[in-house]
């Protein structure tokens, strides 16, 4: 299997599904996109990860991300308050051109995450942008929990509230101490992690954040999370297919890294956990 080889492969416009596993998407996307699909190795299983060990250099990029860690705030991922849990020196925006928001710009409160429309608008938005820019980048939230048929998502919305938080510290109007870590100790997860010390219940327990009670109880925590998750993923196909036509020139769709649901142990994506479900990629050109 090839690495991913992100930035020394030939494309104008890549489109980065967070958290993609390889074999959901191809049992999929031919429903939604033609194209030549590979699996590819990525070089992280989280997105943090994912981000310092692609973008070491200067790159000339117009990114359009839906994922807060890539972002344009100036924070180091090392020194974020709000959950990257690493100890990467790197900074979104010392080594991407021009980062575009659209984690804060597109944010909706009802879902609790960015839906796929909003990188769309965010795109036409910002064509300039694009113009000035060598090649373009679109990194959807998707297929990413929250799950987007359920709504309220809990997960993101705890991110979300810790960038403020932050964000207003960093202004000097908040308290630099504790403020976005507080208001992310307040939330269930942490609290469960804490108490079971990262056992692998204690990793189910975000996924528990976002499923039915009444799935759970019905088909188990896997299924009812896979069969969420294909879901959230053909809702983002969908978006990403009425896009592409407007894109002019070679369009790749990929992912950052996967999602675990049970494999060895491990339920979500974590840093440095370096198994299949996490690793393997999608790596389609898009006829």
């Amino acid at each position: 299997m090839e690495d991913q080889h992100f930035l020394e492969s030939d494309w104008d416009y890549c489109l980065v599904l967070d958290a993609c596993r390889y074999d959901v998407f191809s049992e999929v996307y031919d429903d939604y996109l033609d194209g030549t699909l590979e699996k590819r190795w990525s070089v992280g299983s989280s997105t943090p990860e994912w981000a310092y060990r692609t973008f070491q250099d200067d790159h000339d990029i117009a990114y359009f991300s839906g994922n807060p860690f890539i972002n344009d705030l100036g924070i180091p991922l090392n020194e974020l308050k709000w959950g990257a849990s690493c100890d990467y020196e790197w900074t979104a925006s010392d080594h991407i051109s021009d980062i575009h928001d659209v984690w804060k710009s597109g944010w909706d409160d009802d879902l609790g995450t960015v839906p796929p429309d909003s990188l769309a608008e965010a795109y036409y938005d910002n064509q300039d942008a694009v113009e000035r820019a060598d090649r373009t980048v679109l990194h959807y939230m998707q297929p990413h929990a929250p799950y987007l048929s359920r709504g309220k998502g809990q997960k993101l919305k705890q991110i979300q509230k810790g960038i403020r938080k932050q964000e207003e510290a960093e202004k000097g109007e908040g308290d630099a101490g504790g403020g976005a870590l507080s208001s992310l100790g307040d939330t269930i997860r942490p609290k469960v992690e804490d108490k079971l010390d990262g056992s692998e219940l204690a990793q189910k327990a975000g996924l528990w954040l976002e499923l039915d009670p009444a799935d759970l109880v019905k088909n188990g925590t896997r299924e009812a999370a896979l069969e969420l998750y294909e879901e959230n993923l053909r809702i983002a196909l969908e978006s990403v297919a009425e896009l592409i036509p407007e894109l002019d020139g070679t369009v790749i769709v990929t992912a950052d890294h996967g999602e675990a649901f049970g494999e060895e142990g491990v339920w979500e994506h974590h840093i440095e956990t370096h198994i299949p479900p996490l690793m393997e990629v999608p790596w389609l050109e898009v006829s």
